[in-house]
Protein backbone atom coordinates (compact mmCIF):
# COMPACT_ATOMS: atom_id res chain seq x y z
CA UNK A 1 0.00 0.00 0.00
CA UNK A 2 1.84 3.66 -1.18
CA UNK A 3 1.58 5.73 2.19
CA UNK A 4 3.48 8.33 0.20
CA UNK A 5 2.24 11.91 1.38
CA UNK A 6 -0.01 13.74 -1.16
CA UNK A 7 2.06 16.44 -1.93
CA UNK A 8 0.51 20.08 -0.99
CA UNK A 9 -1.10 21.88 -3.74
CA UNK A 10 1.12 25.56 -4.72
CA UNK A 11 -0.76 28.85 -3.44
CA UNK A 12 -3.10 30.29 -5.25
CA UNK A 13 -1.62 33.99 -6.41
CA UNK A 14 -4.11 36.69 -5.44
CA UNK A 15 -4.43 40.30 -6.70
CA UNK A 16 -0.97 42.51 -6.38
CA UNK A 17 -2.28 45.45 -4.28
CA UNK A 18 -1.79 47.95 -7.28
CA UNK A 19 -5.12 46.69 -8.58
CA UNK A 20 -6.81 47.36 -6.06
CA UNK A 21 -8.92 50.65 -5.53
CA UNK A 22 -9.88 51.90 -2.87
CA UNK A 23 -13.48 54.33 -3.43
CA UNK A 24 -12.70 57.48 -1.42
CA UNK A 25 -14.42 60.09 -3.19
CA UNK A 26 -17.13 60.95 -5.51
CA UNK A 27 -14.72 60.91 -9.21
CA UNK A 28 -13.75 57.08 -7.52
CA UNK A 29 -16.99 56.25 -7.36
CA UNK A 30 -18.19 57.04 -10.73
CA UNK A 31 -15.06 55.29 -12.06
CA UNK A 32 -15.95 52.03 -10.68
CA UNK A 33 -19.27 52.59 -11.52
CA UNK A 34 -18.09 52.82 -15.19
CA UNK A 35 -15.79 49.87 -14.49
CA UNK A 36 -18.26 47.69 -13.06
CA UNK A 37 -21.58 48.10 -14.85
CA UNK A 38 -19.30 47.80 -18.13
CA UNK A 39 -18.94 43.80 -17.26
CA UNK A 40 -20.99 40.89 -17.81
CA UNK A 41 -20.11 39.48 -14.34
CA UNK A 42 -18.13 41.19 -11.30
CA UNK A 43 -16.84 39.70 -7.97
CA UNK A 44 -19.11 40.37 -5.04
CA UNK A 45 -18.42 40.26 -1.02
CA UNK A 46 -18.83 41.86 2.11
CA UNK A 47 -16.44 42.04 5.58
CA UNK A 48 -17.95 42.95 8.31
CA UNK A 49 -16.55 43.64 12.35
CA UNK A 50 -16.74 40.46 14.05
CA UNK A 51 -19.21 40.43 17.20
CA UNK A 52 -17.40 38.36 19.94
CA UNK A 53 -20.18 38.84 23.00
CA UNK A 54 -23.48 36.93 22.49
CA UNK A 55 -26.39 38.28 21.53
CA UNK A 56 -24.77 41.25 20.06
CA UNK A 57 -26.35 41.69 16.39
CA UNK A 58 -23.83 42.56 13.55
CA UNK A 59 -23.69 46.14 12.57
CA UNK A 60 -22.25 45.19 9.33
CA UNK A 61 -21.36 45.11 6.33
CA UNK A 62 -18.53 48.00 6.96
CA UNK A 63 -17.08 46.66 3.94
CA UNK A 64 -17.91 46.05 0.48
CA UNK A 65 -15.81 44.61 -2.49
CA UNK A 66 -16.40 44.58 -6.28
CA UNK A 67 -14.11 43.45 -8.72
CA UNK A 68 -13.83 43.44 -12.32
CA UNK A 69 -11.25 40.68 -13.88
CA UNK A 70 -8.41 43.05 -13.64
CA UNK A 71 -9.50 45.62 -10.53
CA UNK A 72 -10.99 45.64 -7.40
CA UNK A 73 -12.86 48.42 -5.79
CA UNK A 74 -13.55 48.33 -2.33
CA UNK A 75 -16.00 50.61 -0.61
CA UNK A 76 -15.48 51.27 3.24
CA UNK A 77 -19.56 52.04 4.71
CA UNK A 78 -18.90 55.07 6.81
CA UNK A 79 -16.11 56.34 5.58
CA UNK A 80 -17.64 56.09 2.25
CA UNK A 81 -19.35 59.92 1.23
CA UNK A 82 -23.21 59.81 0.53
CA UNK A 83 -22.76 60.22 -3.26
CA UNK A 84 -20.67 57.01 -3.90
CA UNK A 85 -22.89 54.77 -1.82
CA UNK A 86 -25.95 55.98 -4.28
CA UNK A 87 -23.37 54.67 -7.03
CA UNK A 88 -22.84 51.19 -5.11
CA UNK A 89 -26.73 51.04 -4.82
CA UNK A 90 -27.05 51.43 -8.58
CA UNK A 91 -24.32 48.51 -9.32
CA UNK A 92 -25.51 46.15 -7.09
CA UNK A 93 -29.17 46.70 -7.97
CA UNK A 94 -28.04 46.53 -11.67
CA UNK A 95 -30.70 43.90 -13.74
CA UNK A 96 -28.10 43.88 -16.57
CA UNK A 97 -24.34 43.01 -14.26
CA UNK A 98 -24.59 39.32 -12.61
CA UNK A 99 -23.05 39.52 -9.26
CA UNK A 100 -20.60 36.58 -8.00
CA UNK A 101 -19.95 35.56 -4.86
CA UNK A 102 -19.46 32.42 -1.86
CA UNK A 103 -22.61 32.29 0.96
CA UNK A 104 -23.93 35.70 0.01
CA UNK A 105 -27.13 34.86 2.08
CA UNK A 106 -25.71 37.08 5.01
CA UNK A 107 -23.83 39.71 2.32
CA UNK A 108 -27.41 40.39 1.09
CA UNK A 109 -29.42 40.73 4.24
CA UNK A 110 -26.55 43.04 6.00
CA UNK A 111 -26.99 45.51 2.93
CA UNK A 112 -30.77 45.14 3.22
CA UNK A 113 -30.99 46.08 6.30
CA UNK A 114 -28.57 48.44 6.52
CA UNK A 115 -28.23 50.39 3.62
CA UNK A 116 -31.54 49.16 2.07
CA UNK A 117 -30.04 48.25 -0.63
CA UNK A 118 -31.56 45.02 -2.99
CA UNK A 119 -28.73 43.44 -4.62
CA UNK A 120 -30.69 42.29 -8.06
CA UNK A 121 -28.98 39.38 -10.27
CA UNK A 122 -26.55 37.25 -7.63
CA UNK A 123 -25.21 34.26 -8.04
CA UNK A 124 -24.40 32.47 -5.15
CA UNK A 125 -21.34 29.91 -5.98
CA UNK A 126 -21.41 28.05 -3.09
CA UNK A 127 -24.94 26.75 -4.05
CA UNK A 128 -24.32 26.63 -7.98
CA UNK A 129 -21.24 24.37 -7.68
CA UNK A 130 -22.01 21.78 -5.08
CA UNK A 131 -23.60 19.43 -7.75
CA UNK A 132 -25.48 16.47 -6.31
CA UNK A 133 -23.30 17.29 -2.90
CA UNK A 134 -25.10 18.04 0.14
CA UNK A 135 -23.06 20.89 1.51
CA UNK A 136 -22.13 24.37 -0.07
CA UNK A 137 -18.86 24.33 -1.88
CA UNK A 138 -16.69 27.08 -0.37
CA UNK A 139 -14.03 29.20 -1.98
CA UNK A 140 -10.86 27.40 -1.11
CA UNK A 141 -12.36 23.84 -2.35
CA UNK A 142 -13.69 25.99 -5.67
CA UNK A 143 -10.31 27.14 -6.19
CA UNK A 144 -8.45 23.93 -5.65
CA UNK A 145 -10.95 21.86 -7.93
CA UNK A 146 -11.17 24.55 -10.62
CA UNK A 147 -6.80 25.72 -10.81
CA UNK A 148 -5.55 22.78 -8.57
CA UNK A 149 -4.27 25.72 -6.19
CA UNK A 150 -4.24 26.34 -2.31
CA UNK A 151 -5.97 29.11 -1.46
CA UNK A 152 -5.21 30.66 1.91
CA UNK A 153 -7.91 31.91 4.23
CA UNK A 154 -6.37 34.04 7.09
CA UNK A 155 -8.77 33.67 10.08
CA UNK A 156 -6.69 36.16 11.97
CA UNK A 157 -7.61 38.62 9.30
CA UNK A 158 -10.84 37.87 8.47
CA UNK A 159 -11.75 38.57 12.61
CA UNK A 160 -10.10 42.08 12.31
CA UNK A 161 -11.90 44.94 12.77
CA UNK A 162 -13.36 45.77 9.25
CA UNK A 163 -14.66 48.81 10.94
CA UNK A 164 -11.88 50.96 10.97
CA UNK A 165 -10.87 53.77 8.62
CA UNK A 166 -7.49 52.92 8.07
CA UNK A 167 -7.30 48.89 6.93
CA UNK A 168 -4.20 47.24 6.26
CA UNK A 169 -2.30 46.17 3.65
CA UNK A 170 -3.10 42.94 4.52
CA UNK A 171 -7.35 43.40 5.55
CA UNK A 172 -6.97 45.17 1.79
CA UNK A 173 -5.53 42.12 -0.06
CA UNK A 174 -7.54 39.52 1.76
CA UNK A 175 -10.94 41.63 0.98
CA UNK A 176 -9.90 41.85 -2.16
CA UNK A 177 -9.33 38.77 -2.74
CA UNK A 178 -12.48 37.42 -1.81
CA UNK A 179 -14.48 39.80 -4.73
CA UNK A 180 -12.20 38.49 -7.26
CA UNK A 181 -11.46 34.86 -6.74
CA UNK A 182 -15.62 34.72 -7.23
CA UNK A 183 -14.86 35.83 -10.28
CA UNK A 184 -12.28 33.95 -11.30
CA UNK A 185 -13.48 30.89 -10.28
CA UNK A 186 -17.36 31.73 -12.16
CA UNK A 187 -14.93 31.99 -15.57
CA UNK A 188 -13.26 28.97 -15.15
CA UNK A 189 -16.57 27.10 -14.21
CA UNK A 190 -18.48 28.63 -17.60
CA UNK A 191 -15.24 28.20 -19.94
CA UNK A 192 -15.29 24.47 -18.44
CA UNK A 193 -19.38 24.16 -19.95
CA UNK A 194 -20.66 25.49 -16.53
CA UNK A 195 -24.54 26.70 -17.38
CA UNK A 196 -26.89 28.53 -14.97
CA UNK A 197 -29.75 30.63 -15.23
CA UNK A 198 -28.94 33.99 -13.26
CA UNK A 199 -30.38 34.02 -9.67
CA UNK A 200 -32.14 36.55 -7.61
CA UNK A 201 -30.88 37.54 -4.61
CA UNK A 202 -31.45 35.35 -1.50
CA UNK A 203 -34.13 36.60 -0.02
CA UNK A 204 -33.89 38.51 3.17
CA UNK A 205 -35.85 37.39 6.46
CA UNK A 206 -36.29 41.24 7.52
CA UNK A 207 -37.70 44.05 5.60
CA UNK A 208 -34.90 46.92 3.81
CA UNK A 209 -33.64 49.58 5.93
CA UNK A 210 -33.84 53.19 5.66
CA UNK A 211 -31.96 55.18 2.62
CA UNK A 212 -28.47 55.55 3.63
CA UNK A 213 -27.17 58.70 5.36
CA UNK A 214 -24.19 60.83 5.01
CA UNK A 215 -21.48 59.43 7.37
Amino acid sequence: MDTAAVPPLPPYQGIALDHVKLVRTSDDAQAAMSALLAADAIGFDTESKPTFVKGESSTGPHLIQLATDDIAYLFQVGSTPAPALAELKAILESTTTLKVGFGLSDDVKRLRNKLGIAPAQVLDLSVALRGGQRNDLGAKTAVAKFFGLHLQKSKKISTTNWATSRLTEKQILYAADDAQVALRVYRRWIAEGGKVAPQKAPRASTPPGPPPVAA
